[in-house]
């Protein structure tokens, strides 16, 4: 599935889980549990070459994927990001 990178308007609850999005003008409501993605910490950027054998590299939540639906019943799965400004829609599963 090719990225998407489109800017997109997220709603998130108070622990931040996605409960709404507005993409190309239209509003979607999640409509299951929203997954988080997770990706390596970016303090731990400097030390990537490193090994960590035995352990693993430190995660933290980069991103979240979440079936949404619109009023009219059309339905995605989307994976989201936020670049600490905006929120970018990064893949959409049909």
């Amino acid at each position: 599935m090719p990225r998407v990178q489109e800017l997109v308007e997220v709603w998130t609850s108070d622990a931040g889980e996605p409960q709404r999005l507005v993409w190309r003008a239209r509003r979607f409501r999640v409509t299951d549990m929203p997954t988080a993605l997770v990706g390596p910490c970016d303090w731990w950027a400097p030390f990537a070459g490193h090994d960590v054998s035995p352990g693993r590299v430190p995660l933290a939540i980069s991103g979240w994927r979440f079936q949404a639906s619109a009023d009219d019943g059309e339905t995605h799965v989307f994976d989201v990001e936020h670049d600490g400004a905006h929120w970018q829609l990064v893949r959409v599963y049909d």
